[in-house]
């Protein structure tokens, strides 16, 4: 979890020591963001406690999707930095739930913009990306953590922040990030839920919750439009 708007700690992860010099030297020029950590292996993911982790797709021979996804499931916030731009793999990779995906190519300034949002939890889409989800016509459904759809499931129902947090037996911070994050990644798929209602329609849409779930709530009403 990111400490303040501007001050956070950044991991690197990458199997090119030209690339971690250079995002490091990037990330140098940008007052607040610290690296703590770097990595070339599978391994280097799990390791370091940091709030944003930049990541190659590619480490050492080896694509890392199975790895990306286990660690968005847990909450993780990624950025993907990868010099891959097939259509059909960042949609895959988008849909794991990374904070980002921006291509070698587009450099620094995307890069800093992508992480900087990450850790605030504001979604950020680069030129790729964006040409991506212009051109992909299905109804892409993003992948969330477990954490993210039961507090989804709660507040449907109709319940506080507060109550939710507490049957969760996390801070209403946590909760309003889960729920913040959600809409991060409804985003950049190119399914904005900005309301309530909104995202109670995609979440319906995407099988994440059955009217019966939510019936099953004595407090249940309907969001307000």
């Amino acid at each position: 979890m990111a400490r303040t708007a501007t001050a956070f700690d950044v991991g690197i992860v990458d199997d090119h020591p030209v690339v971690i010099d250079g995002v490091r030297a990037w990330l140098a020029e940008a007052p607040g963001i610290r690296v703590r950590h770097t990595g070339d292996t599978a391994a280097d993911l799990r390791s370091g406690a940091v709030d944003v982790l930049i990541v190659d797709l590619n480490l050492n021979g080896r694509l890392v999707l199975s790895d990306i996804g286990e660690l968005t499931a847990e909450g993780r916030r990624l950025v993907v930095f990868s010099q891959f731009t097939d259509e059909s793999l960042v949609l895959d990779v988008l849909n794991m739930g990374v904070a980002g995906f921006v291509t070698k190519s587009e450099g620094q300034a995307h890069l800093l913009h992508a992480v900087r949002a990450a850790a605030a939890d504001r979604p950020y889409v680069p030129p790729t990306t964006a040409g991506v989800l212009v051109s992909d016509r299905s109804p892409v459904a993003p992948r969330l953590s477990q954490q993210e759809r039961t507090s989804l499931l709660w507040w449907f129902q109709s319940m506080s922040k507060a109550s939710v947090a507490r049957r969760m037996g996390v801070s209403v911070h946590t909760v309003d990030m889960y729920i913040k994050r959600a809409r991060v990644k409804y985003a950049q798929v190119g399914r904005p839920a900005p309301t309530k209602t909104d995202m109670l329609a995609r979440a319906i849409e995407d099988g994440l919750v059955t009217p019966a779930e939510l019936a099953d709530s004595p407090q249940w009403t309907p969001p307000p439009a």
